[in-house]
């Protein structure tokens, strides 16, 4: 099985005017090629493990080696960790944003909302604990929204390219801080570029993560 950079599912200006397109195209087909190539690399050494990948959904197949991080061979975990945790969490990012007013912005609807809603209280006070937990990672990494085996909500933050399947927690809505998903345009102000970010969240497409 051989990864591939998966397409936008809009253009790199989509997102305008809070996060540019400049900064959408270099994170895509360079940050997040990256990974997909030092993967497929790895992967390379182990043709077992491609072959038994063949066929799947590459967000499946990646779910899967993420689960059983610890059973990846040991020369081939890191690589998975990092380059395979990466392909995932940029694929789930990309596709639970959207162009602000046309499928970005606004509020959950559904499931979703009413399971927000006993989690913590209210969507406002979602919104304020996710963005503190997102402005307080120390270096780069990830902000989540994830759900237990019950889906029961929770938000939990990750280092470097981790997923929350390190703690059997399903992945509903995430949000990149390393700083190449925001310098260009925000430089250091993190907490602005997060600010910006809720205005482009595809709350269908977390809905559907969730199960809605």
């Amino acid at each position: 099985m051989k990864f591939e950079l998966p397409k936008l599912p809009y253009p790199y200006d989509a997102l305008e005017p809070y996060i540019d397109a400049r900064t959408m195209e270099i994170h895509h087909v360079k940050h997040h090629q990256t990974y997909v190539t030092k993967l497929n690399e790895a992967l390379d050494k182990h043709p077992d493990i491609a072959e038994a990948l063949a066929g799947k959904p590459e967000l499946k197949a990646l779910e899967e080696l993420l689960l059983n991080l610890n059973s990846v061979p040991e020369d081939l975990r890191t690589a998975v960790r990092n380059h395979g945790g990466g392909h995932f969490n940029h694929s789930l990012f990309w596709r639970t944003m959207g162009k602000a007013g046309v499928g970005g912005g606004g509020e959950p609807g559904g499931r979703l909302m009413k399971s927000i809603e006993i989690a913590f209280g209210d969507f406002v006070k979602f919104k304020e604990d996710f963005s503190k937990a997102a402005a307080g990672i120390f270096g780069s990494g990830w902000a989540w929204l994830t759900a237990d085996e019950k889906n029961a909500l929770s938000i939990v933050t990750t280092p470097n390219q981790d997923s929350p399947f390190a703690n059997k927690l399903r992945p509903i809505l995430c949000l990149d801080v390393w700083e190449h998903a925001y310098y260009l345009k925000y430089e250091n102000r993190r907490p602005d570029y997060i600010g910006a970010w809720w205005n482009v969240v595809n709350w269908k497409e977390a809905g559907s993560n969730f199960g809605d």
